[in-house]
């Protein structure tokens, strides 16, 4: 996924504020300001579980503590140094995108037990969600608009991520999605819907 171009920029502008961060009576409230910006900034991009984030959080503790400024200071600077060369380097690219295939087999685990207790069309609903969030961070992968699943379906085939046979496959995973969600549920059996839910697993363990 290419970084993009403003995130960059206001990392950029972070980092000048943190040099440009002087002394006095106001420097507490500037520093607060700043470290605010700078976990918005983190947690939105970079997410709340990453180490450049606990990094703020921790300045943040030391300051609260022990009002010791200077400190948290170069903590701060020091954690947005390395997010923003990470960032900008494109390096974080497949630490999120294994984050993201956990949250696909979480959701495919629990259309699985659905599937066990009967309910096929909500299992069926839940297996179309894991597999429209794959396709949207294989489009994020390739660096393909994000758009209705035909369309970024479609483009990624062009793009040769995968092939043919793979969006043809897809097209009918959305077909049976789109019937459960629409309440056209005798287009479809229990087994289809179990064999939905592992051919999304194999295809988010293959192309992400």
């Amino acid at each position: 996924m290419k970084p993009d171009q403003k995130v960059v920029k206001r990392f950029g502008d972070l980092l000048q504020l943190g040099k440009d961060l002087g002394s006095g009576p106001g420097m507490n409230e500037t520093f607060i300001r700043w470290l605010t910006a700078s976990m918005g900034l983190v947690g939105s991009h970079l997410g709340r579980e990453s180490p450049y984030y606990t990094q703020l959080a921790d300045a943040y503790g030391v300051f609260r503590s022990y009002g010791v400024v200077e400190s948290a200071v170069m903590r701060v600077r020091g954690a947005l140094n390395a997010a923003s060369e990470d960032y900008s380097g494109g390096h974080l690219t497949r630490t999120r995108t294994l984050a993201r295939a956990e949250v696909s087999e979480d959701v495919l685990g629990q259309a699985e037990e659905l599937l066990a207790a009967g309910y096929k069309d909500p299992a069926c609903v839940l297996a179309g969600v894991a597999l429209e969030v794959a396709i949207r961070d294989l489009c994020e992968q390739n660096g393909l608009d994000i758009g209705t699943l035909d369309k970024m379906n479609a483009d990624l085939a062009h793009r040769e991520a995968y092939n043919k046979g793979m969006q043809k496959q897809v097209v009918a995973w959305a077909d049976r999605r789109n019937a459960a969600a629409h309440g056209r549920w005798d287009q479809y059996s229990e087994g289809d819907v179990g064999d939905m839910i592992q051919g999304v697993r194999r295809f988010v363990a293959e192309y992400l």
